[in-house]
């Protein structure tokens, strides 16, 4: 199982931009799949994005595509998400998640490992 800390969040004004960052412990980073997730209150949670094991299958929700891009740095066991555009309704506690199985197991919302989230504040 991997372990997973989040970093990067903050309050920004909206048409700003925050990169989000996940460090990740354990064995075999490279082999899962990996993306994020937001929650915000009174809200399901919503994956955002997913990434292949090899960085070189991405997947964004509708919402996001276009201002939101996925990495991830292997040699780093590190993934990130870089925000641009950011709007109010970004606004959440975003969360790293990790997957054995397939990048389309963590789109489809169903992941292994997430760590504790950070918080996103986008104001208008």
């Amino acid at each position: 199982q991997v372990q997973l800390v989040e970093s990067g969040g903050g309050l920004v004004q909206a048409g700003g931009s925050l990169q989000l960052s996940c460090a990740t412990s354990g064995r075999n980073f490279s082999s899962y799949a990996m993306g994020w997730f937001r929650q915000a209150p009174g809200k399901e949670r919503e994956v955002v994005a997913s990434i292949s094991w090899s960085g070189e299958t991405t997947y964004y929700a509708d919402v996001v595509k276009g201002r939101f891009t996925i990495s991830r740095d292997n040699a780093k066991n590190t993934v990130y998400l870089q925000m641009n555009k950011l709007k109010p309704e970004d606004t959440a506690v975003y969360h790293c998640a990790a997957d054995g199985r397939s990048m389309w197991a963590i789109a489809g919302g169903s992941f292994g490992s997430w760590g504790q989230g950070t918080q996103v504040t986008v104001s208008s």
